[in-house]
């Protein structure tokens, strides 16, 4: 047997050993469709409920934060299915962590909002890459993508790519209040208002 050949079978064992270590992560449902179980809402609770299957923001500001596991995301692939109503406005934080009032300081956030005043849109990674028209309607259902690895950023509408951000080296803080920077944490998912109505469903992870 030659010396390259060897090289080769040992390279080619190596790899098999990583891939038996290291299996794909399969989905983790992150909503039961039935209760709150895993989320906690700070302030306002009374703005989330449960309906159909379905989770249902509408009412004062609240957002609702995924508490159901300890270990923090870092790399992630997060998807869900949205419908909004007219004139709605929410949005899905990632890399956040729970807080008991206020807008999330830490994280991003994908932006949920097809008609309402806002000019940010969905599929929006809100104040840093904008989108201007999502090409979505108010009351039909659509899937919401949310990848991060390393320091990229990808949101996908329908499969549809409408953000595919690099976070430069050495990022600022958004603001002294907002720290729009990747580093870990969990998710969570904002009611905006009173005149805001947002439905989710099917919402599961995978880590990366």
């Amino acid at each position: 047997m030659t010396r390259s050949l060897l090289l080769t079978l040992f390279a080619a064992a190596i790899c098999l050993r990583a891939t038996a270590a290291e299996p794909e992560s399969e989905w983790k449902p992150l909503f039961d469709g039935k209760s709150l179980h895993g989320w906690k809402a700070n302030e306002n609770a009374e703005s989330w409920k449960v309906e159909d299957g379905k989770l249902v923001c509408h009412g004062e500001r609240s957002h609702l934060f995924y508490v159901g596991e300890d270990k923090a995301f870092t790399d992630f692939e997060f998807q869900c299915e949205v419908m909004t109503t007219p004139g709605a406005n929410s949005g899905i934080y990632f890399h956040t962590q729970f807080q008991e009032s206020g807008w999330p300081r830490f994280g991003y956030e994908c932006q949920v909002n097809v008609t309402q005043t806002d000019p940010k849109k969905s599929g929006s990674l809100y104040a840093v890459v904008n989108v201007a028209d999502p090409m979505l309607r108010d009351n039909e259902w659509y899937t919401t993508t949310i990848r991060v690895k390393g320091k990229r950023i990808t949101i996908k509408l329908n499969d549809r790519t409408t953000v595919d951000y690099v976070e430069p080296e050495g990022k600022e803080a958004f603001s002294k209040d907002f720290e729009r920077r990747l580093g870990k944490g969990t998710f969570a998912l904002q009611a905006h208002d009173p005149d805001s109505k947002v439905y989710y469903r099917n919402l599961k992870v995978r880590r990366l």
